[in-house]
């Protein structure tokens, strides 16, 4: 809840300065009134922007357990590529497999979140530059990429991934050819 100071200064202003007692009682009960009726319900985009901080935390500490406490059980995720969906289950045991065949780190780094409350439910959207490196060939690409979380009772239900693959798999050696000229 947000008071602004310059109601607060006419208020205390008008307390001070009305000598009628029942003028008084009245102005502050107009202002009672006023805050109570002003008063939002509790907002959750705080926690939802820490519960998204914590689950990039996990994935940075590459600790699927932590992932997997944070997913609600009907989680589903989308993308990055349009037929590209994946449930709780399929998504640890990728994080699972990526940890400990593919992946020797994952920094987020210009990582900015904003929360939003839609008819849908609520949503966390978060930008930022991965940054993966690779275990084995030390071989490191760096993606810009935004996710867009849903979050229903402390937990994520979804998740909607964009980044650009051509780009990640170009930094990693990948060469595209059309199928034509061959």
């Amino acid at each position: 809840m947000k008071i602004h100071t310059g109601i607060i200064k006419i208020i205390v202003f008008l307390l001070l300065h009305v000598k009628d007692v029942k003028m008084k009682n009245l102005f502050l009960v107009v202002f009672v009134v006023g805050l109570l009726s002003s008063c939002e319900p509790n907002d959750p985009s705080k926690e939802n922007v820490l519960l998204i901080q914590n689950y990039i935390q996990a994935v940075e500490n590459l600790d699927y357990d932590a992932m997997s406490n944070i997913l609600d059980d009907s989680y589903v995720g989308i993308g990055p590529s349009r037929g590209d969906s994946i449930w709780k289950e399929q998504a640890i045991m990728n994080w699972k497999s990526n940890i400990e065949n593919l992946y020797e780190k994952i920094s987020y780094s210009k990582s900015q979140n904003i929360a939003v409350k839609t008819p849908e439910g609520e949503w966390v959207s978060n930008w930022a530059d991965l940054t993966i490196v690779y275990k084995g060939s030390n071989k490191t690409i760096s993606i810009l990429a935004n996710t867009v979380y849903q979050i229903k009772d402390g937990k994520i239900i979804k998740s909607l991934t964009f980044y650009n693959e051509a780009d990640a798999l170009e930094q990693l050696g990948y060469v595209f050819i059309n199928p034509e000229d061959l």
